[in-house]
Protein backbone atom coordinates (compact mmCIF):
# COMPACT_ATOMS: atom_id res chain seq x y z
CA UNK A 1 0.00 0.00 0.00
CA UNK A 2 1.46 3.34 -1.04
CA UNK A 3 1.74 5.97 1.69
CA UNK A 4 -0.77 8.69 0.95
CA UNK A 5 -0.49 12.44 1.45
CA UNK A 6 -2.56 15.46 0.63
CA UNK A 7 0.62 17.14 -0.66
CA UNK A 8 4.00 15.88 -1.81
CA UNK A 9 6.51 18.69 -2.32
CA UNK A 10 9.60 17.88 -4.38
CA UNK A 11 12.24 20.25 -3.07
CA UNK A 12 12.94 21.96 0.25
CA UNK A 13 13.82 25.51 -0.77
CA UNK A 14 11.85 28.70 -0.32
CA UNK A 15 8.99 27.75 -2.66
CA UNK A 16 8.55 24.16 -1.46
CA UNK A 17 8.79 25.10 2.21
CA UNK A 18 6.27 27.89 1.77
CA UNK A 19 3.64 25.67 0.19
CA UNK A 20 4.32 22.77 2.57
CA UNK A 21 4.01 24.91 5.71
CA UNK A 22 0.78 26.58 4.58
CA UNK A 23 -0.87 23.31 3.62
CA UNK A 24 0.27 21.63 6.83
CA UNK A 25 -1.11 24.55 8.88
CA UNK A 26 -4.46 23.90 7.18
CA UNK A 27 -4.43 20.33 8.50
CA UNK A 28 -3.14 18.56 5.39
CA UNK A 29 -0.80 15.59 5.49
CA UNK A 30 2.42 16.73 3.83
CA UNK A 31 5.67 15.13 2.66
CA UNK A 32 8.80 16.80 1.30
CA UNK A 33 11.50 15.15 -0.81
CA UNK A 34 15.01 16.34 -1.62
CA UNK A 35 18.12 14.55 -2.87
CA UNK A 36 20.26 17.48 -1.73
CA UNK A 37 20.75 18.82 1.81
CA UNK A 38 17.51 20.41 2.96
CA UNK A 39 17.22 24.17 2.53
CA UNK A 40 17.32 24.93 -1.17
CA UNK A 41 19.61 26.91 -3.43
CA UNK A 42 19.35 30.38 -1.91
CA UNK A 43 20.21 29.44 1.65
CA UNK A 44 22.84 26.82 0.87
CA UNK A 45 24.32 27.34 -2.60
CA UNK A 46 23.18 30.74 -3.86
CA UNK A 47 22.30 34.22 -2.74
CA UNK A 48 22.93 33.93 1.01
CA UNK A 49 26.45 32.44 1.00
CA UNK A 50 27.38 34.52 -2.03
CA UNK A 51 26.43 37.72 -0.17
CA UNK A 52 28.76 36.72 2.68
CA UNK A 53 31.65 36.60 0.21
CA UNK A 54 30.53 39.86 -1.37
CA UNK A 55 30.69 41.48 2.07
CA UNK A 56 34.38 40.61 2.39
CA UNK A 57 35.11 41.87 -1.12
CA UNK A 58 33.33 45.14 -0.26
CA UNK A 59 35.81 45.71 2.58
CA UNK A 60 38.72 45.47 0.15
CA UNK A 61 37.03 47.77 -2.34
CA UNK A 62 36.07 50.32 0.32
CA UNK A 63 39.64 50.44 1.63
CA UNK A 64 41.02 51.02 -1.86
CA UNK A 65 38.51 53.81 -2.51
CA UNK A 66 39.18 55.57 0.79
CA UNK A 67 42.94 55.07 0.93
CA UNK A 68 44.46 58.53 0.99
CA UNK A 69 41.14 60.05 2.03
CA UNK A 70 41.66 59.60 5.76
CA UNK A 71 42.42 55.89 5.67
CA UNK A 72 46.07 54.80 5.93
CA UNK A 73 47.99 51.62 6.62
CA UNK A 74 48.64 48.37 4.85
CA UNK A 75 46.01 47.16 2.43
CA UNK A 76 43.84 44.36 3.83
CA UNK A 77 43.53 41.06 2.00
CA UNK A 78 41.08 38.19 1.93
CA UNK A 79 42.06 35.02 3.78
CA UNK A 80 39.94 32.78 1.58
CA UNK A 81 39.94 29.66 3.74
CA UNK A 82 38.87 31.66 6.78
CA UNK A 83 36.21 33.43 4.74
CA UNK A 84 34.76 30.10 3.60
CA UNK A 85 34.79 28.95 7.22
CA UNK A 86 32.84 32.09 8.16
CA UNK A 87 30.40 31.48 5.30
CA UNK A 88 29.75 27.98 6.58
CA UNK A 89 28.54 29.40 9.87
CA UNK A 90 25.53 30.53 7.87
CA UNK A 91 25.08 27.50 5.64
CA UNK A 92 25.99 24.52 7.85
CA UNK A 93 23.10 24.89 10.34
CA UNK A 94 20.43 25.27 7.65
CA UNK A 95 19.75 21.65 6.78
CA UNK A 96 19.44 20.43 10.37
CA UNK A 97 17.25 23.39 11.26
CA UNK A 98 15.07 22.71 8.23
CA UNK A 99 14.70 19.04 9.07
CA UNK A 100 13.87 19.86 12.69
CA UNK A 101 11.27 22.36 11.55
CA UNK A 102 9.60 19.80 9.28
CA UNK A 103 9.51 17.26 12.11
CA UNK A 104 8.14 19.77 14.62
CA UNK A 105 5.33 20.68 12.26
CA UNK A 106 4.44 17.10 11.38
CA UNK A 107 5.80 17.16 7.83
CA UNK A 108 7.35 13.86 6.71
CA UNK A 109 10.78 14.34 5.16
CA UNK A 110 12.37 11.99 2.62
CA UNK A 111 15.97 12.08 1.41
CA UNK A 112 16.57 10.94 -2.15
CA UNK A 113 15.84 11.56 -5.82
CA UNK A 114 12.15 11.85 -6.65
CA UNK A 115 10.76 10.23 -9.79
CA UNK A 116 7.20 10.10 -10.99
CA UNK A 117 5.61 6.68 -11.28
CA UNK A 118 2.13 7.86 -12.23
CA UNK A 119 -0.11 10.91 -12.30
CA UNK A 120 -0.11 11.10 -8.49
CA UNK A 121 2.70 8.70 -7.63
CA UNK A 122 6.26 9.62 -6.69
CA UNK A 123 9.08 7.17 -6.05
CA UNK A 124 11.85 8.09 -3.63
CA UNK A 125 14.58 5.51 -2.97
CA UNK A 126 12.18 2.65 -3.71
CA UNK A 127 9.30 4.01 -1.62
CA UNK A 128 6.22 5.00 -3.60
CA UNK A 129 4.20 7.92 -2.23
CA UNK A 130 0.77 8.96 -3.45
CA UNK A 131 -0.28 12.59 -3.35
CA UNK A 132 -3.60 14.32 -3.86
CA UNK A 133 -1.43 17.23 -5.01
CA UNK A 134 2.22 17.27 -6.04
CA UNK A 135 4.43 20.34 -6.08
CA UNK A 136 7.48 20.61 -8.31
CA UNK A 137 9.97 22.95 -6.68
CA UNK A 138 13.27 21.39 -7.71
CA UNK A 139 15.09 24.62 -8.54
CA UNK A 140 17.59 24.93 -11.37
CA UNK A 141 20.96 23.49 -12.38
CA UNK A 142 23.73 24.74 -14.69
CA UNK A 143 22.66 24.35 -18.30
CA UNK A 144 24.67 21.91 -20.45
CA UNK A 145 27.19 23.77 -22.57
CA UNK A 146 27.72 21.07 -25.18
CA UNK A 147 31.42 21.74 -25.65
CA UNK A 148 34.33 19.27 -25.59
CA UNK A 149 36.03 19.19 -22.20
CA UNK A 150 32.96 20.40 -20.33
CA UNK A 151 33.75 17.92 -17.54
CA UNK A 152 36.70 20.09 -16.48
CA UNK A 153 34.43 22.99 -15.49
CA UNK A 154 33.24 23.59 -11.94
CA UNK A 155 29.92 25.25 -11.14
CA UNK A 156 28.98 28.02 -8.72
CA UNK A 157 28.17 25.54 -5.95
CA UNK A 158 31.68 24.12 -6.13
CA UNK A 159 33.16 27.63 -6.25
CA UNK A 160 31.44 28.46 -2.96
CA UNK A 161 33.15 25.46 -1.33
CA UNK A 162 36.69 26.08 -2.60
CA UNK A 163 39.26 25.89 0.19
CA UNK A 164 41.73 27.94 -1.80
CA UNK A 165 41.64 30.08 -4.89
CA UNK A 166 43.94 29.53 -7.87
CA UNK A 167 45.96 32.34 -9.44
CA UNK A 168 43.80 32.48 -12.58
CA UNK A 169 40.10 31.82 -13.18
CA UNK A 170 37.99 32.00 -16.33
CA UNK A 171 34.23 32.43 -16.00
CA UNK A 172 32.13 31.26 -18.94
CA UNK A 173 29.01 33.41 -19.29
CA UNK A 174 28.00 37.00 -18.72
CA UNK A 175 25.09 36.98 -16.28
CA UNK A 176 24.67 37.34 -12.53
CA UNK A 177 27.02 34.53 -11.51
CA UNK A 178 29.83 35.61 -13.81
CA UNK A 179 29.64 39.26 -12.79
CA UNK A 180 29.26 38.72 -9.04
CA UNK A 181 31.80 35.92 -8.65
CA UNK A 182 34.29 37.72 -10.89
CA UNK A 183 34.16 40.73 -8.58
CA UNK A 184 34.66 38.52 -5.52
CA UNK A 185 37.59 36.65 -7.04
CA UNK A 186 39.27 39.80 -8.34
CA UNK A 187 39.11 41.41 -4.87
CA UNK A 188 40.71 38.22 -3.53
CA UNK A 189 43.72 38.74 -5.81
CA UNK A 190 42.80 36.34 -8.62
CA UNK A 191 43.50 37.17 -12.27
CA UNK A 192 40.00 36.96 -13.71
CA UNK A 193 38.79 36.60 -17.27
CA UNK A 194 35.12 36.53 -18.29
CA UNK A 195 34.11 35.06 -21.65
CA UNK A 196 30.64 36.03 -22.85
CA UNK A 197 29.32 34.89 -26.21
CA UNK A 198 26.82 37.75 -26.45
CA UNK A 199 27.44 41.39 -27.27
CA UNK A 200 27.38 42.52 -23.65
CA UNK A 201 27.22 41.29 -20.11
CA UNK A 202 24.24 41.45 -17.74
CA UNK A 203 21.56 41.65 -20.42
CA UNK A 204 18.86 41.82 -17.73
CA UNK A 205 20.03 45.35 -16.89
CA UNK A 206 20.04 48.68 -18.70
CA UNK A 207 22.84 48.75 -21.31
CA UNK A 208 23.98 52.27 -20.41
CA UNK A 209 24.38 51.39 -16.75
CA UNK A 210 26.12 48.13 -17.62
CA UNK A 211 28.53 50.20 -19.67
CA UNK A 212 29.34 52.28 -16.59
CA UNK A 213 29.79 49.09 -14.55
CA UNK A 214 32.27 47.76 -17.11
CA UNK A 215 34.51 50.70 -16.21
CA UNK A 216 34.73 49.15 -12.76
CA UNK A 217 35.52 45.75 -14.26
CA UNK A 218 38.45 47.33 -16.09
CA UNK A 219 39.57 49.30 -13.02
CA UNK A 220 39.92 46.19 -10.85
CA UNK A 221 41.60 44.18 -13.58
CA UNK A 222 38.80 41.89 -14.77
CA UNK A 223 39.34 41.01 -18.43
CA UNK A 224 35.76 40.79 -19.72
CA UNK A 225 35.47 39.72 -23.35
CA UNK A 226 32.18 39.76 -25.23
CA UNK A 227 31.37 38.15 -28.60
CA UNK A 228 33.58 35.30 -27.45
CA UNK A 229 32.35 31.72 -27.86
CA UNK A 230 34.11 28.94 -25.96
CA UNK A 231 34.67 26.01 -28.35
CA UNK A 232 36.68 23.54 -26.27
CA UNK A 233 38.40 23.00 -22.93
CA UNK A 234 41.53 20.90 -22.49
CA UNK A 235 43.26 19.93 -19.25
CA UNK A 236 46.85 18.78 -18.82
CA UNK A 237 49.64 18.92 -16.26
CA UNK A 238 50.30 22.58 -16.97
CA UNK A 239 46.71 23.62 -16.34
CA UNK A 240 43.64 24.24 -18.45
CA UNK A 241 43.44 25.59 -22.00
CA UNK A 242 40.24 27.30 -23.10
CA UNK A 243 39.78 27.55 -26.84
CA UNK A 244 37.53 30.31 -28.14
CA UNK A 245 36.22 31.86 -31.30
CA UNK A 246 36.00 35.65 -31.24
CA UNK A 247 35.19 37.95 -34.12
CA UNK A 248 36.35 35.37 -36.66
CA UNK A 249 39.59 34.58 -34.83
CA UNK A 250 40.50 31.45 -32.88
CA UNK A 251 42.37 31.98 -29.62
CA UNK A 252 43.51 29.94 -26.64
CA UNK A 253 43.63 31.14 -23.05
CA UNK A 254 45.55 29.43 -20.27
CA UNK A 255 44.02 29.26 -16.80
CA UNK A 256 43.98 27.28 -13.56
CA UNK A 257 40.21 26.96 -13.23
CA UNK A 258 37.07 27.38 -15.33
CA UNK A 259 33.72 28.23 -13.73
CA UNK A 260 30.33 27.65 -15.38
CA UNK A 261 28.39 30.91 -15.27
CA UNK A 262 26.42 30.57 -18.51
CA UNK A 263 22.92 30.18 -17.15
CA UNK A 264 20.72 27.64 -15.39
CA UNK A 265 17.71 25.51 -16.36
CA UNK A 266 14.98 23.81 -14.29
CA UNK A 267 16.17 20.48 -12.85
CA UNK A 268 13.32 18.53 -14.45
CA UNK A 269 15.06 15.73 -16.37
CA UNK A 270 15.46 13.30 -13.43
CA UNK A 271 11.74 13.51 -12.55
CA UNK A 272 10.47 11.46 -15.52
CA UNK A 273 7.64 13.88 -16.26
CA UNK A 274 6.19 11.62 -18.94
CA UNK A 275 5.33 8.98 -16.33
CA UNK A 276 2.96 11.49 -14.76
CA UNK A 277 1.60 12.87 -18.02
CA UNK A 278 3.20 16.26 -17.34
CA UNK A 279 3.78 18.21 -20.52
CA UNK A 280 6.84 20.38 -21.05
CA UNK A 281 8.23 22.34 -23.94
CA UNK A 282 11.97 22.71 -24.51
CA UNK A 283 12.74 21.98 -20.86
CA UNK A 284 9.98 24.19 -19.49
CA UNK A 285 6.80 23.01 -17.78
CA UNK A 286 3.53 23.85 -19.47
CA UNK A 287 1.54 25.64 -16.78
CA UNK A 288 -1.73 27.54 -16.72
CA UNK A 289 -2.25 30.96 -15.18
CA UNK A 290 -2.58 29.38 -11.72
CA UNK A 291 0.89 27.70 -11.89
CA UNK A 292 -0.82 24.34 -12.45
CA UNK A 293 0.22 21.75 -15.02
CA UNK A 294 -2.02 21.99 -18.10
CA UNK A 295 -1.94 18.22 -18.56
CA UNK A 296 -1.99 16.94 -14.97
CA UNK A 297 -4.16 19.05 -12.63
CA UNK A 298 -2.70 17.36 -9.55
CA UNK A 299 0.65 19.02 -10.23
CA UNK A 300 1.72 22.62 -9.54
CA UNK A 301 5.13 24.29 -9.78
CA UNK A 302 6.87 27.27 -8.20
CA UNK A 303 10.07 29.28 -8.47
CA UNK A 304 12.86 28.29 -10.84
CA UNK A 305 11.06 25.03 -11.68
CA UNK A 306 8.02 26.99 -12.90
CA UNK A 307 10.02 29.63 -14.81
CA UNK A 308 6.92 31.81 -14.76
CA UNK A 309 8.51 34.87 -13.20
CA UNK A 310 12.08 36.12 -12.76
CA UNK A 311 14.42 33.45 -11.28
CA UNK A 312 14.62 35.11 -7.87
CA UNK A 313 14.02 33.89 -4.31
CA UNK A 314 11.27 36.46 -3.58
CA UNK A 315 9.46 35.19 -6.69
CA UNK A 316 9.57 31.63 -5.34
CA UNK A 317 8.12 32.91 -2.08
CA UNK A 318 5.38 34.76 -3.96
CA UNK A 319 4.62 31.69 -6.09
CA UNK A 320 4.33 29.61 -2.91
CA UNK A 321 1.59 31.86 -1.52
CA UNK A 322 -0.32 31.66 -4.80
CA UNK A 323 -0.05 27.90 -5.20
CA UNK A 324 -0.92 27.15 -1.57
CA UNK A 325 -4.04 29.31 -1.86
CA UNK A 326 -5.07 27.56 -5.07
CA UNK A 327 -4.50 24.11 -3.65
CA UNK A 328 -6.42 24.86 -0.46
CA UNK A 329 -9.31 26.84 -1.92
CA UNK A 330 -9.41 26.01 -5.62
CA UNK A 331 -7.86 28.02 -8.43
CA UNK A 332 -8.57 31.68 -7.79
CA UNK A 333 -5.20 33.45 -7.45
CA UNK A 334 -2.70 34.30 -10.17
CA UNK A 335 0.88 35.43 -9.66
CA UNK A 336 1.61 39.12 -10.03
CA UNK A 337 5.22 39.94 -10.86
CA UNK A 338 4.69 43.68 -11.27
CA UNK A 339 7.52 45.61 -9.67
CA UNK A 340 9.86 42.72 -8.87
CA UNK A 341 13.31 44.27 -8.33
CA UNK A 342 16.53 42.58 -9.40
CA UNK A 343 20.08 43.23 -8.22
CA UNK A 344 23.47 41.95 -9.32
CA UNK A 345 25.76 42.20 -6.29
CA UNK A 346 28.79 43.45 -8.12
CA UNK A 347 30.79 46.17 -6.37
CA UNK A 348 29.11 48.57 -6.73
CA UNK A 349 25.78 46.80 -7.25
CA UNK A 350 23.51 47.34 -10.25
CA UNK A 351 19.73 47.22 -9.83
CA UNK A 352 16.60 47.27 -11.97
CA UNK A 353 12.82 47.21 -11.62
CA UNK A 354 9.99 47.67 -14.08
CA UNK A 355 10.37 48.42 -17.77
CA UNK A 356 13.59 49.20 -19.55
CA UNK A 357 13.85 52.09 -21.99
CA UNK A 358 13.50 49.89 -25.09
CA UNK A 359 10.65 47.86 -23.52
CA UNK A 360 8.69 51.01 -22.78
CA UNK A 361 9.17 52.29 -26.32
CA UNK A 362 8.12 48.94 -27.81
CA UNK A 363 4.94 49.06 -25.71
CA UNK A 364 4.17 52.52 -27.07
CA UNK A 365 4.31 54.14 -23.63
CA UNK A 366 4.94 57.87 -23.68
CA UNK A 367 7.33 58.73 -20.92
CA UNK A 368 9.94 61.16 -19.74
CA UNK A 369 13.31 59.89 -18.65
CA UNK A 370 15.89 61.07 -16.17
CA UNK A 371 19.32 59.61 -16.87
CA UNK A 372 22.54 60.76 -15.27
CA UNK A 373 25.95 59.47 -14.32
CA UNK A 374 26.06 61.05 -10.88
CA UNK A 375 29.59 60.34 -9.69
CA UNK A 376 29.80 63.92 -8.41
CA UNK A 377 26.84 63.48 -6.04
CA UNK A 378 27.53 63.31 -2.32
CA UNK A 379 26.38 59.68 -2.01
CA UNK A 380 29.21 58.57 -4.30
CA UNK A 381 31.87 61.10 -3.28
CA UNK A 382 31.47 60.31 0.43
CA UNK A 383 32.73 56.76 -0.14
CA UNK A 384 35.11 57.52 -3.00
CA UNK A 385 32.99 55.65 -5.56
CA UNK A 386 33.38 56.73 -9.18
CA UNK A 387 30.44 54.67 -10.47
CA UNK A 388 27.02 56.03 -9.53
CA UNK A 389 24.08 56.76 -11.79
CA UNK A 390 20.47 56.17 -12.68
CA UNK A 391 17.88 55.97 -15.40
CA UNK A 392 14.25 56.46 -14.29
CA UNK A 393 11.19 56.29 -16.56
CA UNK A 394 7.98 58.17 -15.66
CA UNK A 395 4.80 57.81 -17.71
CA UNK A 396 3.59 61.13 -19.11
CA UNK A 397 -0.14 60.59 -18.69
CA UNK A 398 -0.21 59.19 -15.15
CA UNK A 399 3.10 60.49 -13.75
CA UNK A 400 3.67 56.97 -12.43
CA UNK A 401 7.07 55.31 -12.24
CA UNK A 402 7.30 52.62 -14.92
CA UNK A 403 10.98 51.72 -14.68
CA UNK A 404 14.03 52.43 -12.55
CA UNK A 405 17.64 51.43 -13.17
CA UNK A 406 20.37 52.26 -10.66
CA UNK A 407 24.06 51.62 -10.16
CA UNK A 408 26.29 52.60 -7.28
CA UNK A 409 26.52 52.49 -3.50
CA UNK A 410 23.31 51.59 -1.64
CA UNK A 411 21.25 50.98 -4.78
CA UNK A 412 20.47 47.43 -3.67
CA UNK A 413 18.33 49.08 -0.97
CA UNK A 414 17.15 52.12 -2.94
CA UNK A 415 15.66 49.96 -5.69
CA UNK A 416 13.12 48.62 -3.19
CA UNK A 417 11.52 52.06 -2.94
CA UNK A 418 11.08 52.18 -6.70
CA UNK A 419 9.73 48.61 -6.63
CA UNK A 420 7.12 49.64 -4.07
CA UNK A 421 6.23 52.68 -6.19
CA UNK A 422 5.67 50.54 -9.30
CA UNK A 423 3.72 47.84 -7.48
CA UNK A 424 1.46 50.34 -5.69
CA UNK A 425 1.11 52.82 -8.54
CA UNK A 426 2.89 55.70 -6.81
CA UNK A 427 3.73 58.79 -8.83
CA UNK A 428 6.92 60.75 -9.24
CA UNK A 429 5.32 63.43 -7.09
CA UNK A 430 4.73 60.88 -4.32
CA UNK A 431 8.45 60.11 -4.27
CA UNK A 432 9.46 63.77 -4.50
CA UNK A 433 7.34 64.73 -1.51
CA UNK A 434 8.32 61.74 0.65
CA UNK A 435 10.61 62.61 3.55
CA UNK A 436 13.64 60.31 3.66
CA UNK A 437 16.60 60.23 6.03
CA UNK A 438 19.35 62.63 4.99
CA UNK A 439 22.08 62.02 4.08
CA UNK A 440 21.23 58.60 2.65
CA UNK A 441 20.91 57.00 -0.74
CA UNK A 442 17.14 57.30 -0.51
CA UNK A 443 17.41 61.07 -0.13
CA UNK A 444 18.69 61.14 -3.73
CA UNK A 445 15.47 59.68 -5.10
CA UNK A 446 13.63 63.01 -5.29
CA UNK A 447 16.32 64.19 -7.74
CA UNK A 448 16.07 61.03 -9.86
CA UNK A 449 12.41 61.42 -10.82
Amino acid sequence: MNKQYDLIAIGTGTGASGVASRCRAAGWSVAVIDHLPFGGTCALRGCDPKKVLVGAAEVIDHFQRMHGNGIVGDEPSIAWKELIRFKRKFTDPVSLMKEASFAKNGIDAYHGRAKFRGHRLVDVEGKVLEGRFILIAVGAVPMPLGIPGEEHIIDSTEFLELQRLPRKIIFIGGGFIAAEFAHIAARAGVRVKVLQKGERMLTAFDPDLVGWLMEKFHEIGIDARTNTQVTAIEKNREGISVRVSSNGENKTFKTDMVVHAAGRVPDLAPLDLAAAGIESDNGRLKLNEFLQSVSNPAVFAVGDAAMNGPPLTPVASHDAKIVAANMLQGNHQKPNYLGVPSVAFTIPPIASVGLGEMQAREKGIKFRMQCKKASDWYTARRVGEKIYGFKVLVEDASNRIVGAHLIGPQVDEMINIFALAIRKGLTAEDLKTAIFVHPSGASDIAYMV
